[in-house]
């Protein structure tokens, strides 16, 4: 299955649509306006430099909307029924939007013509829209009854429970990697070091939720959705979960955004990211001037710490210890730790060491809010009291956090599980009001400089 070429099917379908529905929409305009406007004839109108704008700008602001609405996160599996009310939704948005961009302008005869140009519009469009897409679906849909296209899942589980869900997937094109016994964990780290498994699904016997716990805190280390096989007497508590397909399995390492509030998240921290660096620039000149005057060594200070899906990157910060901090291994900062410089302690106190990571924002390692990433280190730690930590790497990590405005820094292992709880709460009721809300928190912090 390749995702990047289905995707640029869709992609190449929705603009050629867009192209083709403002051609068409124009003859309609032009009978309903042009005409009546003093245009002598319908090239002349087509050729007007307004419409031409609009071949150019119309069609890329079409492929915007529908990225934003997510429609091409997911280039599989689509359903043709939600497929058929996003597209109508995404459509009644940009319509309006055209409406009062660019109809409002026109002088109609009537007023009555608006009411027809918008619904007009609306209509071409859809129809232009949904008819290319549904062709694109209905052919990926029989590529995975075919068994030409399938995601292939390493079920825990081996007994009938696990049986049914794998007949049950296979029979929806799924390609079942192996049947893994809940009692021979062990065995799953090999499967995944040697076979491309996309998916793991939980389908053991037993009702123990402390077994079923234990089953699930093992595989999180792996950076796949999980999705469990429930039912009323082995729901798992303290999760939240969706449902999934036809068959009673839920996806306990998703979470509350959506696919649009995904796509707007990541253009909201590029443009963030890219106004910070253009507008703070003065600040960085004179925040690098003092680290460089405060005490010799390097004004960037970089480390290698874990994101996304469990991969390590580079992380900039201001550098806020003297040089060879760390010369005897990692070790957590406190209060009072006599290694952090004078202007590193009013640095950390108003959180301007971060201010290098809207470069890792830009490269596209970090969010603006997020949980905040640890170093391999520390990480491993954690996991054996907090296995569940593994959730977070779900989620780019964030330059600022729910953890970091409520609890702050920690100094050892303990505190780290304790503020992990609210990075936790975090990643269950994920949404962008709560990312508004974590960033007013860090201004005033930054204002108020209770950064300590």
């Amino acid at each position: 299955m390749n995702k990047g070429r289905q995707t640029l099917k869709y992609i190449v379908s929705d603009f050629l649509s867009a192209l083709l529905a403002w051609f068409l929409f124009n003859l309609l305009r032009y009978d309903e306006v042009g005409i009546y406007q003093g245009y002598t004839s319908l090239e002349r109108f087509l050729l007007d430099p307004h419409v031409l704008q609009g071949w150019l700008l119309i069609p890329f602001g079409w492929i915007a909307l529908f990225y934003l609405s997510g429609y091409y996160n997911k280039p599989f599996g689509k359903s043709r029924v939600t497929e058929f009310f996003s597209t109508l939704l995404s459509v009644m948005i940009g319509a309006v939007v055209v409406f009062f961009l660019v109809l409002l302008n026109d002088l109609p005869h009537s007023f009555s013509i608006y009411y027809q140009l918008f619904f007009g519009l609306l209509g071409i469009q859809f129809i232009c829209t949904y008819i290319p897409r549904l062709l694109i679906t209905l052919s990926g849909i029989r590529k995975i009854n075919k068994r030409e296209w399938a995601q292939r899942v390493l079920i825990i589980g081996a007994g009938s429970k696990a049986k049914k869900v794998a007949n049950s997937l296979y029979s929806l094109g799924y390609d079942i990697v192996e049947m893994v016994d809940e009692d021979e964990l062990a065995h799953v780290q090999s499967v995944m070091e040697t076979e491309t498994v996309d998916e793991l699904v939980v389908a053991i016997e037993s009702h123990n939720n402390e077994k079923r716990m234990h089953v699930l805190y093992s595989l999180y280390q792996y950076n796949r959705p999980i999705k469990v096989l429930v039912d009323k007497a082995s729901m798992v508590s303290g999760v939240k979960v969706k449902t999934l397909l036809g068959i009673p399995l839920v996806n306990i390492t998703d979470n509350n955004f959506s696919e649009a509030e995904k796509n707007i998240k990541k253009v909201l921290d590029y443009v963030v990211a890219s106004l910070a660096v253009v507008l703070l620039a003065p600040v960085y000149l004179y925040v690098a001037c003092r680290v460089r005057r405060d005490s010799p060594g390097p004004i960037i200070f970089s480390q290698e710490r874990i994101g996304y899906m469990g991969k390590p990157f580079r992380i900039y910060k201001f550098r806020t210890m003297y040089e060879g901090a760390e010369t005897n291994g990692p070790l957590l900062s406190t209060d009072d730790d006599p290694r952090i410089t004078p202007f590193g302690k009013i640095m950390r106190k108003y959180r301007l060491d971060e201010l290098p990571q809207f470069w890792n924002v830009l490269k596209g390692d970090m969010s603006i809010v997020g949980p905040r990433p640890e170093r391999k280190y520390y990480i491993d730690k954690i996991v054996k009291k907090a296995p569940f930590y593994y959730l977070l790497h779900n989620v780019k990590p964030g330059i600022t956090s729910w953890g970091m405005v409520k609890y702050g820094y920690a100094s050892d292992v303990d505190k780290m599980i304790e503020r992990l709880q609210y990075d936790i709460l975090y990643y269950e009721n994920m949404s962008l009001v709560l990312d508004l809300t974590i960033l007013i928190y860090t201004i005033r912090t930054v204002f108020t400089g209770k950064g300590i």
